[in-house]
């Protein structure tokens, strides 16, 4: 988008050992504070020293703290396991969040997209459930222990069943000061942490109108019992939509800034110039883009249609950094998937996928979704998706993929010499750590190695031909 930003990303290694030293520091932080467990909430929530994301002085990229030094943020859409909520089951299983984030950690990504339901937190018009404000406390320090940080979307209503009733029947004017009133509460809860990004006010607003029979009131977009859309209003009352939209935004962005004034605000919308190509923008039309830090689009390239998904990129770059909230091949080819992204990277500033609460070898195994040819939902396999996810993540941004496992989770894997010539000797060499500590060991070649972990762990692991042996 401009020769600053165009030049740091011909250096992916400087940026990956930037941040690598960065996720360094901020786990040391982190650890610190876990392990003052007995502390007040106060002290719990003390900010690790991790630099804040920003949006650089000229308003055209992001930037790590007060350096200057570039920032690509990359990484997943994380709901939970497929076809779940990541706070129906948060309470009782918090080590599959940890899983899952050291997952997404390991594939390579930076940011984690996730989705807050408003019904988890707010229990009535003005009174809020703070065991769950605390386990979004937890899961902030949780990211910060791992380097990654959070795209915090909100007022997230994805089925009908976990939509207050109290809500779901306040009329537009109830219902925003409702909405103002939990992002002032998100946005104290996570003001001055540092692994929040930002916050996407929700995800894929309209301006809307009245629901027809049948219809559910406030949402749309169904999707296997999944609403993803959300009006924001019912009746337009002689307003043009950018001007309902100017309004919507200039108060829920109010209520964010009286309690967190840096963190930057997007929306993630669906870019109807990629349908129509001649839609015009409404949330980020000037008078509503004013409030906004960077725009936030949602792009799913259909099959021999990358140019119409390209070109809905342009109408979206007006001056400020662009993310690609989502995009996934859904419809079309892995070839055609990473056509767009290389036509692309000249404009957008962020990439956000998808992750589905399995790592690539159980969807090799099985775990749903396959999306194996020609199955349904997908036409390339999440298998093969994730490893060209994690393999572009390096080339785009900078990342750099850890091998981590939760404590006393699975053991470390290692890749096995290949049959050959009987190895030169056993045990020779003693590695110790966790995996977090280890990630590449050179020995001599066709040797073998013992291999201690925590908890008592060992194993003997084989040395490939070059002496290398991948933890």
């Amino acid at each position: 988008m401009n020769m600053t930003t165009s030049k740091v990303r011909t250096a992916p290694r400087m940026r990956a050992e930037l941040f690598a030293a960065s996720v360094f520091a901020a786990a040391v932080f982190c650890l610190l504070i876990s392990l003052a467990g007995g502390a007040s909430r106060a002290a719990e929530r003390q900010p690790p020293s991790m630099p804040k994301v920003r949006v650089s002085g000229d308003g055209r990229h992001f930037v790590l703290g007060e350096t200057g030094e570039a920032f690509v943020p990359w990484g997943f859409n994380y709901l939970g396991e497929f076809g779940k909520l990541t706070e129906d089951s948060w309470d009782m299983d918090w080590t599959r969040v940890e899983r899952d984030f050291r997952d997404m950690r390991r594939l390579g990504a930076n940011v984690v997209r996730v989705h807050l339901q408003f019904g988890t937190y707010m229990t009535g018009p003005d009174r809020f459930d703070q065991k769950q404000l605390d386990r979004l406390t937890k899961m902030l320090n949780l990211a910060c222990e791992l380097g990654l940080y959070l795209d915090v979307t909100g007022l997230s209503c994805y089925r009908l069943d976990r939509i207050p009733a109290w809500y779901d029947a306040l009329d537009e004017v109830d219902r925003w000061e409702v909405q103002a009133r939990w992002w002032k509460k998100i946005a104290e809860t996570c003001a001055d942490h540092p692994s929040v990004f930002c916050y996407d006010l929700v995800n894929e607003p309209i301006v809307g109108g009245l629901a027809k029979d049948g219809e559910p009131r406030w949402v749309g977009g169904e999707l296997a019992g999944f609403y993803f859309v959300q009006k924001i209003s019912e009746d337009p009352k002689e307003r043009t939509g950018i001007q309902i939209a100017e309004a919507w935004a200039a108060k829920l962005t109010e209520a964010i800034r009286q309690a967190d004034a840096k963190t930057p605000i997007s929306v993630g919308v669906i870019p109807w110039a990629q349908i129509w190509p001649k839609a015009k923008p409404v949330f980020y039309a000037p008078e509503v883009a004013k409030h906004f830090d960077f725009v936030s689009i949602h792009v799913y390239p259909g099959k021999g249609k990358v140019d119409q998904a390209v070109a809905a990129l342009a109408v979206y770059d007006i001056g400020k950094p662009l993310v690609v909230e989502e995009t996934f091949p859904l419809e079309c080819t892995m070839e055609e998937m990473d056509r767009f992204v290389e036509a692309g990277k000249g404009r957008v500033d962020g990439w956000i996928s998808h992750y589905f609460g399995h790592t690539i070898e159980q969807h090799e195994q099985g775990a749903e979704p396959q999306g194996i040819v020609p199955d349904v939902p997908f036409v390339v396999t999440v298998a093969d998706f994730l490893e060209y996810w994690r393999d572009k993540g390096k080339l785009i941004a900078g990342t750099s993929p850890e091998a981590s496992e939760p404590e006393g989770g699975p053991p470390p894997k290692v890749k096995v010499a290949p049959a050959g010539p009987p190895l030169e000797s056993q045990a020779e060499t003693a590695v110790r750590g966790s995996v977090e500590q280890i990630h590449v060991v050179h020995a001599k070649p066709r040797s073998s190695v013992s291999v201690l972990g925590p908890r008592g762990y060992k194993m003997i692991a084989s040395v490939d031909d070059q002496g290398g042996l991948i933890l």
